[in-house]
């Protein structure tokens, strides 16, 4: 039942994802619902992530497309580029999503407050020059981008700021192998940037499958991306009207624009965990228990905060979960496993379930893989490659993992994610009719087992 004690049921802390659903599915449910969000309501995703990076993509894709289009008839002129006109339109778009998110709060009946959220103690927020008080608060003010502890790193660019760049730089170099990173030189080599990509690691996308990381890596250079691993920056200094990176072998390089995408971490800094009593973990995360309870009882996070699994869509079921268990009739306890995620690089790279090494932990397994050209470019002659590859289990024969690199990777993978939730087997996959032609077939046409010797 709704208390009157405080001033709201429940008051949330960040307007993002994770916070926005939470706050609305509980008001759905008859609670006083507050929120609270000091930039724009819709969050990373929304308003500096997920949504402004995939419009990027679309507009790096067309360099490719312009070309390919000649070897099925079609002549077009000398294509030109305006990054200006990309990036109004993109703001454009986003400032349709921002307003969307203000009337989802709206026609909830969920009250907004455009400013910062500060827990003063375990029941009360300073919102601004206000004071509100719950019954219930949640932190859901996800993550923020992290530069590296060197000399001059204050010169370069995040992600945050990649969006809003007054013109396309002419030379990049990227700091970091992790997806933004692997996104980000996609996005400036397709608008036609030289790009250097640079990474401390053996290989980038660590924690991904050891053949999409392969596969990845192979596309970036095939388009054009200058990458290297094993190396890192040391220090960034400005050099006449550029940047002069110094590497960690002691070379350097000359760049117009320096990103650095180097990990993220949870936006807790000056939140007032301490004042409310609210455990952090070493990497300033907020610690939850599995219904998202943190060490005071009556406060919750959700989403990146929490540095459990960093995806919009995962935010969002959590927020959901916590609203359900607060105000529904039952304790809903948000589930991580077979959680599908996607690389938007040029081309996509895919996933659901577990890796071959991961799977090889605690499992026999057995591995299909392919490898092959994809149909539209028998025409282009271009030297694209699709890879698949599916990890089973040996001896109950369930599907434990799906990897794809190549064309439209993660609409397939979002399908075959409903499989692998229902504990799909290879046998059903081998029963199931592929479409043909499509590359999606492949998944269900797999026979021939990797020999051992050639597995991972």
């Amino acid at each position: 039942m709704p208390s009157t004690t405080f001033d709201f049921d429940l008051f949330v802390i960040g307007a993002g994802s994770g916070g926005v659903r939470a706050s609305r599915v509980a008001s759905c449910l008859g609670a006083r619902v507050g929120i609270c969000e000091e930039s724009r309501v819709g969050g990373t995703c929304v308003i500096r992530g997920c949504v402004p990076k995939k419009l990027l993509v679309y507009g790096a894709h067309y360099r490719d497309d312009l070309e390919d289009c000649r070897a099925y008839g079609w002549d077009v002129g000398e294509p030109r580029f305006d990054w200006v006109r990309m990036i109004e339109n993109k703001d454009r778009e986003i400032d349709r999503l921002n307003g969307v998110y203000h009337k989802i709060l709206s026609n909830a009946g969920v009250r907004l407050y455009q400013d910062r959220g500060v827990l003063e103690d375990a029941h009360t927020v300073r919102v601004g020059d206000k004071t509100v008080t719950a019954r219930h608060v949640l932190i859901a003010t996800g993550s923020r981008p992290r530069r590296p502890d060197i000399p001059g790193a204050e010169l370069g660019i995040t992600s945050d700021e990649a969006f809003h760049l007054e013109r396309l730089p002419g030379r990049v170099v990227i700091v970091g192998g992790g997806y933004i990173g692997v996104e980000f030189a996609g996005i400036f080599n397709g608008f036609g940037s030289e790009v250097i990509q640079i990474y401390r690691g053996e290989q980038i996308l660590r924690g991904f499958d050891d053949d999409v990381r392969d596969a990845v890596a192979d596309n970036l250079r095939r388009h054009g991306v200058d990458l290297r691993t094993g190396i890192n920056a040391s220090a960034v200094e400005r050099d006449g009207g550029a940047l002069k990176i110094t590497l960690t072998d002691g070379s350097t390089l000359e760049a117009d624009q320096v990103m650095f995408a180097t990990g993220r971490g949870p936006n807790t800094e000056g939140l007032g965990c301490d004042a409310a009593g609210v455990a952090l973990s070493e990497d300033g995360a907020v610690s939850v228990d599995r219904y998202s309870c943190c060490s005071v009882p009556n406060i919750h996070a959700v989403g990146d905060v929490t540095n459990r699994m960093a995806l919009t869509p995962v935010a969002l079921m959590e927020g959901q979960a916590l609203a359900y268990t607060l105000f529904g009739v039952r304790q809903v306890e948000p589930d991580h496993a077979n959680v599908p995620h996607a690389v938007f690089a040029i081309p996509p790279a895919s996933v659901v379930g577990l890796s071959e090494s991961k799977a090889r932990e605690s499992h026999e397994v057995v591995v299909y893989r392919t490898r092959f050209r994809p149909m539209r470019h028998t025409l282009t002659g271009r030297r694209e490659s699709i890879m698949m590859k599916l990890v089973v289990d040996a001896e109950t024969d369930r599907v434990l993992g799906c990897h794809m690199v190549g064309e439209d990777a993660p609409e397939v993978i979002q399908g075959l994610a409903v499989a692998l939730k229902g504990g799909a087997t290879k046998a059903q996959f081998d029963a199931t009719v592929g479409i043909h032609p499509t590359a999606a077939e492949e998944f269900v046409t797999l026979r021939e087992p990797v020999p051992e010797e050639e597995a991972a």
